[in-house]
């Protein structure tokens, strides 16, 4: 079976992961900073503003006196992500470690401070944009362009209105999460059957994680594009913001945006303007520090009897992945899990595990007060029949025999066992199975000695 793990990081690990000059230019934005700050852990905030008005390096010892007695293991994670966002810089000396915070981004973090910090639009006028949509149209909207989204990934005939997305978008798709033969319509791969069991929040970050690794094939700098993100997180949700203040390029970004629900386009008379969402002003906050979790809707019976009270499509065609949907009413999906539907979600390259953290991330209200909210004769048969699947593991490997002499043939066992690749050996007939990583290693071990059978 297919063993495929697909990761959601969020905006911070992406921002660790640029180059440091990289890092040095984005520290000259006010915003980025404040965005950099509020996502550090608790920890890490401290020592930031303790440490914000100190232009001289504080030693190791230091910082840990300000730790209460059980805070060490907070310490070392707290130092560690200001080490990979270069906030902090390492100073070693001969005596003790000091530390001390990335010039650029003190200077614009005390600016901010301080000023507040202008951001580089303000909101336009009621007089030009005349009635704007409220929060709960806004989130319909967000929502209704998501669904869209994901029933465009599952097949291009679900999705209940036309689409149009853009090829950026297009090529997100075909990058991970689709794979399309010569003449065949494109299929989902197993990463793309794994994405529709995440949370909304998790399949959001990963959209955006594969947007900006494809920014640069179009010219556009991940630097850049991360910069305005962030900027776009401090924006007014349900504001009014000109697409005159934006260049080209944060132009297409706004549009590729629109497709996912994070702004909404609309035009006046002489202007245009976009409109960001819930969904983009949460971009710079952490994967895990989502406060609005969506409301479940599945019940699971001890008899593997599945309801969901939904009258989305999309719900019906994700349960379709791993359950036997038997009928569709206006409100409520029925279903059952049964061994074969579970077997071709597992061939498809969704694991187990993954099925149960969606079945209890999607309980119904009243199931998720009890623990479990999923029946535990349930979750325990769906592991069980994925290990029914697991009992022959398939290793790539080549076979060696016909050995000159045992000489030889020890010394390549030896060589194999060395590099961690010996699979499996018959000394009496002096044979031997090694993994196929390792065997242009074998060879070049066997030819140094004027050996060169079985290569």
């Amino acid at each position: 079976m297919p063993q495929v793990k697909i990761i959601a990081k969020n905006f911070m690990d992406m921002v660790a992961s640029l180059p440091a000059i990289k890092l040095d230019l984005l520290y000259r934005n006010q915003f980025i900073c404040e965005a950099i700050l509020r996502s550090l852990p608790p920890l890490a905030k401290k020592y930031v503003l303790q440490m914000l008005y100190i232009d001289i390096p504080i030693t190791s010892k230091s910082l840990q006196e300000w730790l209460l007695a059980d805070g060490s293991s907070k310490h070392k994670v707290a130092i560690d992500r200001l080490i990979q966002l270069r906030v902090f810089e390492v100073i070693d000396r001969k005596k003790e470690t000091t530390y001390k915070l990335n010039s650029t981004f003190q200077t614009n973090l005390r600016k901010h401070m301080i000023s507040g910090g202008i951001l580089p639009r303000e909101p336009m006028p009621q007089s030009v944009t005349a009635r704007l949509p409220t929060s709960e149209e806004l989130d319909a909207y967000a929502h209704e362009q998501w669904e869209c989204f994901l029933l465009q990934l599952i097949s291009s005939g679900q999705a209940e209105k036309s689409t149009s997305f853009s090829s950026s978008m297009m090529r997100i798709f075909q990058r991970g999460l689709l794979r399309q033969r010569d003449k065949e319509a494109p299929r989902l791969t197993e990463s793309g059957f794994q994405f529709l069991l995440m949370d909304t929040n998790a399949q959001l970050w990963y959209i955006i994680r594969e947007y900006i690794s494809n920014s640069e094939e179009q010219g556009v700098d991940q630097a850049d594009l991360i910069a305005f993100l962030l900027e776009l997180s401090f924006h007014t949700p349900g504001e009014a913001y000109s697409l005159d203040t934006l260049t080209d390029d944060q132009t297409t970004m706004i549009k590729d945006l629109a497709d996912l629900g994070l702004v909404k386009l609309q035009k006046g008379r002489k202007e245009s303007w976009f409109i960001p969402t819930k969904l983009a002003t949460n971009l710079s906050v952490s994967l895990t520090d989502s406060s609005s979790r969506k409301q479940g809707f599945v019940v699971v019976e001890t008899n593997f009897r599945m309801y969901a009270y939904s009258s989305s499509k999309l719900h019906c065609e994700i349960l379709r992945l791993f359950a036997r949907v038997e009928y569709q009413l206006p409100n409520l999906i029925v279903g059952a899990i049964t061994k074969e539907s579970l077997y071709n979600a597992f061939e498809n390259g969704i694991t187990a595990e993954q099925i149960v953290t969606f079945l209890q991330q999607n309980a119904h209200p009243r199931v998720a007060e009890k623990l479990p909210s999923v029946p535990e004769n349930v979750t325990d048969q769906i592991r069980l029949w994925e290990t029914d699947l697991n009992r022959v593991e398939m290793t790539p490997a080549h076979f060696y025999d016909e050995f000159p002499s045992r000489d030889v043939f020890e010394a390549a066992s030896d060589f194999a066992r060395m590099h961690n690749g010996l699979l499996w050996e018959d000394a009496k007939k002096m044979r031997m199975a090694v993994k196929a990583e390792i065997h242009m290693l074998m060879c070049e071990h066997l030819r140094g000695q004027n050996k060169e059978k079985g290569c």
